[in-house]
């Protein structure tokens, strides 16, 4: 079914709804790429912690005493038990509730009582997973030759990132939500706008012209909209410009193993912040470099599992996590200047307000999506114009399936194929 793929189509229901298709997906997917686990801010100081779970394994990002961020497995290497239940705290050691082995926060075994004269701790740390850190934003790959290609990546999107200083910023609110349907159906869900008019409180900001690339293909009643956000981006270039901020868009989707998408976009309304008239939710500037409030949004995407969107006074953060075939966590995490107020420079629900909504719209939309999808009655339909990006993504996943499965298919890029299909 990997190798019969049809292009333009959306995948067979057995890869929605299959247990052996999701233990294919961890194994595959989950535990060879780079996963968007945290932010900075969530583990700020020394000692603090996160706890992230992809089916049966459970992964430790913590910072250690000296600030360094580190990623373990939260498995004990006495006789296996899980560390640490918790999905996030601070403290000075790990121990492990069963029989009290203790590690640093950097991993190394500190105490174990009652052992042989020639035991030596050096050879029982706790297993390290890779992880990354990108202006603020922390990556972990379980692979023991993780994709090499993060570092490119890495110096790509800093330029967009950095000025916007997330790894000092705050969490002002962080949501779990869980929604019934498979992890792609949340991805495929965020990449393409073609159902945003299920999102009347978003579409107050959010221009719905998002991947309508060719005019050719843009609805007759989306015209007006066109006109306006091509006005309004003409006018923030120059503002971007003034500032040194960079904007151009940098698509590589499905073009190499750690595929991504950043670009700076105009906003409609006041064009400020993700509120329903558009100004800012938050007074104080989410950079203090940077304190202009009509600055747009810079929006970032990278496979597999997350998306952020950053205005001039607020960061939103997405990531998926796979719970089972049928469920998927998808986590959201609002950053905001480390200064701000609660209560004086923000009103939390108007912060979270159109974004909270959003995400129940969409888990609707994807609970409805997996419901149709285990139906015996439905096949592969066929994507639209606007709809590029979910080609893409589906594009990566089967590309990165068939290259780690050893798959000699012939690859072709969506970006080439609707390039030479135009």
């Amino acid at each position: 079914m990997i190798s019969s793929r049809i292009r333009g189509e959306s995948l067979v229901g057995e890869c929605y709804t299959d247990q052996e298709w999701f233990d294919l997906d961890l194994d595959e997917i989950f535990a060879k790429q780079w996963i968007f686990v945290a932010t900075e801010p969530e583990i700020a100081e020394p000692g603090d912690f996160v706890t992230v779970e992809f089916g049966t394994r459970s992964v430790i990002v913590t910072r250690d005493s000296h600030g360094v961020v580190r990623a373990h497995h939260n498995v004990c290497r006495h006789r296996g038990a899980r560390l640490i239940t918790q999905p996030n705290g601070s403290t000075g050691t790990i121990v492990c509730s069963y029989h009290s082995w203790t590690y640093g926060t950097d991993g190394r075994l500190m105490y174990a009582e009652a052992q042989t004269p020639g035991f030596d701790k050096r050879c029982y740390s706790l297993r390290s997973v890779a992880v990354r850190t990108i202006a603020g934003l922390v990556f972990i790959c379980f692979a023991d030759d993780p994709p090499a290609d993060i570092d490119d990546v890495a110096r790509t999107v800093e330029p967009y990132l950095a000025p916007h200083r997330l790894a000092e910023a705050r969490v002002a609110k962080q949501t779990d939500l869980v929604e019934n349907g498979n992890w792609k159906l949340a991805m495929e869900n965020n990449r393409e706008c073609y159902h945003c008019g299920g999102h009347p409180e978003l579409l107050n900001v959010f221009f719905p012209t998002w991947g309508y690339d060719s005019s050719d293909a843009i609805p007759e009643r989306l015209a007006a909209v066109v006109d306006r956000y091509r006005r309004a981006t003409t006018e923030l270039t120059d503002t971007w410009t003034r500032l040194g901020l960079p904007y151009p868009r940098i698509a590589q989707l499905d073009t190499r193993p750690t595929g991504f998408h950043i670009e700076r976009e105009a906003m409609d309304l006041a064009g400020e912040s993700f509120t329903l008239d558009g100004t800012i939710a938050c007074t104080r500037p989410l950079s203090d470099e940077l304190p202009d409030r009509r600055l747009g949004r810079l929006s970032m995407h990278l496979q597999p599992n997350m998306w952020l969107h950053i205005t001039s006074d607020h960061a939103v953060l997405f990531s998926v996590i796979p719970i089972s075939p049928a469920e998927t966590l998808v986590r959201t995490t609002w950053l905001v200047n480390s200064a701000a107020v609660e209560g004086v420079d923000y009103d939390l629900d108007r912060l979270t307000g159109v974004w909270e909504i959003t995400n129940q719209q969409d888990a609707d939309l994807v609970a409805l999506a997996h419901r149709g999808i285990s139906d015996p009655a439905y096949i592969p339909g066929p994507y639209g114009p606007s709809e590029f990006q979910v080609e893409a993504f589906v594009n990566w996943y089967v590309t990165r399936l068939r290259a780690n499965l050893g798959l000699d298919v012939e690859q072709q890029s969506a970006t080439d194929q609707i390039a030479e299909s135009a």
